[in-house]
């Protein structure tokens, strides 16, 4: 297994850490999908996939529920996806994903957060060559599966595995997610959870002063509410 792998696994963890903001962004992509696509798991995937993520971070179910009746709810905000880029000090590459009912909020936010840290808002899109998106599927490994042949097929959605002893994990292409979805439920695989990430293609080297200043402003990213993800170039810590 990877640093990588071992890197994006301690993010998560870290990420996760915090219960009631784990809380806070999976019911605000459940909201999200049950809005776009309906409140019924059933006939919704995308709701169906975010449940699971909910049930793997040990989400009560009356918060899932509350999460997709907020979908109905005229007086509820209504929650925009947008995606911030830009810099942050030592020329890390960070993009911040957020879902927001406040637009103008957000982004003074962020452009606050990257300029009080040494690091500056980019333009939508100006970082998207330094990242990979991905669609990454977390399954439990089940003898019934050739590792070979699953990998052979997952070929065909642009897909790769990389295996661990607890969970398997599959990368797919971003616009693959829908496809991997229905092919692993067809195929009776039990999907723990599922995401999008953006892996960056190239880590950047730093030193442990550097680190400190950039993990800085990674935190107040994560502190902020409107903020669901945080991606970022800097080469994972040794």
């Amino acid at each position: 297994m990877g640093r990588a792998f071992e890197y994006r696994k301690a993010r998560k963890l870290k990420r996760w850490g915090n219960m009631s903001r784990t809380f806070t962004r999976i019911g605000k992509e459940i909201t999200i999908a049950a809005k776009a696509g309906g409140p019924d798991p059933d006939m919704n995937p995308r709701l169906r996939v975010l449940m699971q993520n909910a049930k793997a971070a040990n989400m009560p179910k009356d918060t899932v529920e509350r999460a997709i009746k907020k979908a109905t709810d005229k007086d509820a905000g209504d929650y925009k996806e947008i995606v911030y880029e830009g810099y942050g000090p030592h020329g890390i590459a960070i993009v911040v994903e957020t879902a927001t009912d406040n637009n103008q909020r957000t982004v003074a936010n962020v452009r606050s957060y990257f300029n009080k840290h040494g690091g500056s808002l980019g333009t939508q899109g100006s970082l998207s060559f330094l990242f990979d998106h991905k669609s990454v599927f977390h399954i439990k490994p089940a003898e019934s599966l050739d590792p070979e042949e699953f990998e052979l097929e997952l070929m065909d959605f642009e897909a790769e595995l990389e295996q661990d002893e607890e969970e398997w994990l599959i990368y797919g292409a971003f616009e693959q997610f829908a496809n991997l979805q229905k092919f692993l439920e067809e195929k009776g695989v039990e999907i723990v959870s599922a995401e999008f990430e953006r892996i960056p293609t190239d880590y950047k080297e730093v030193t442990p002063e550097q680190r400190e200043a950039i993990e800085k402003l990674l935190d107040k990213f994560e502190d902020d509410e409107d903020v669901q993800n945080v991606f970022h170039n800097m080469k994972e810590d040794e």
